[in-house]
């Protein structure tokens, strides 16, 4: 048979949790960086600004992490730390890191893109914000 059907588990979901919607971003963005690479090896440098608008949270969320995915290939970078402000349908950030160092950042996947499965942005029951999805590597 030249072809077939197989199962495979190789995309990974990232979850930032946070006292506020803000930091559950800013704790997303830090968990995406950590499927890259250890976000220890990172230093904070130069900061990239990042806005983006949707039509509700989630997507916002979706769009955040894929600009975040964006600037990543194209300056070659990685991010340690991350400023996330929301208003309704807008969000302004700035990530700080640094162009990649293979010696020293070690990269272990190319994440690819934030997909819509498991989106979510939910304010939990304990008042800390979740905001999550899974990312295609």
């Amino acid at each position: 048979m030249p072809w077939e059907h197989f199962s495979h588990a190789a995309d990974i979901g990232v979850r930032g949790i946070g006292a506020t919607r803000e930091e559950a971003f800013e704790q997303a963005a830090l968990a995406l960086t950590a499927v890259v690479t250890d976000p220890s090896r990172i230093d904070g440098k130069r900061a990239v600004e990042i806005a983006r608008e949707a039509p509700d949270e989630e997507l916002l969320l979706a769009d955040w992490l894929n600009a975040l995915v964006y600037e990543m290939v194209t300056l070659k970078m990685v991010f340690v730390r991350f400023s996330v402000q929301l208003d309704p349908g807008k969000l302004h950030a700035t990530a700080w890191g640094e162009p990649i160092d293979a010696a020293r950042h070690h990269v272990a996947v190319e994440v690819k893109g934030a997909t819509y499965t498991e989106l979510a942005v939910t304010h939990r029951d304990d008042g800390m914000w979740l905001a999550q999805c899974v990312v295609d590597v």
